[in-house]
């Protein structure tokens, strides 16, 4: 039974074989479409990662920053540390595309701007829950932000990595 016909996917069988089979796309198209989809999906999450991260710049200037307490200050500092580390490891896939250009390397940028975009969206739930904390700490209090700094963790780990997690073991649809 063939993927068209509803198997499961074994783990050896995502590799150009497959794809020349099934899709009728060798490995350089194959790289070359991995790369499109991928810049695509930076494309989506840099932009928002970008506005956060220079709201968060121009915080430090308010005049409300002297008031924070010292959990409040390091919770601003590691939102500030993750968002712009997060903003770097989504640009990088670009970067490194630009230093690689031309160079026929376009399948070993993909697996290494798929690590780096992983990498920078997991930096971007720290900024995102570390974010969440600090303004809700600041307006309903500690414990209310510690529950529901909790609560945006489980959704963002079920959504970001249980359900596809889960996708990757049910039969793909034809």
């Amino acid at each position: 039974m063939s993927i068209r016909e509803g198997a499961v996917r074994a783990p050896g069988c995502r590799d150009d074989a497959w794809n020349a089979r099934e899709r009728a796309e060798g490995p350089l198209q194959r790289a070359d479409r991995n790369f499109a989809e991928l810049l695509q999906e930076l494309r989506v999450v840099l932009t928002g990662v970008q506005i956060l991260f220079g709201f968060l710049l121009t915080l430090s200037f308010s005049a409300r920053f002297d008031a924070l307490d010292g959990v409040q200050h390091a919770v601003f500092v590691v939102t500030l540390s993750a968002a712009a580390l997060s903003s770097t490891l989504l640009v990088a896939p670009v970067a490194a595309h630009r230093l690689l250009f031309q160079r026929g390397r376009k399948r070993e940028l993909v697996r290494c701007g798929h690590r780096m975009a992983l990498a920078g969206l997991t930096a971007l739930a720290v900024t995102l829950s570390a974010g969440l904390f600090l303004v809700l700490d600041l307006a309903v209090g500690r414990a209310t932000a510690a529950a529901m700094t909790g609560g945006l963790l489980l959704v963002t780990a079920v959504l970001w990595v249980g359900v596809p997690l889960r996708m990757r073991g049910t039969p793909t649809p034809r």
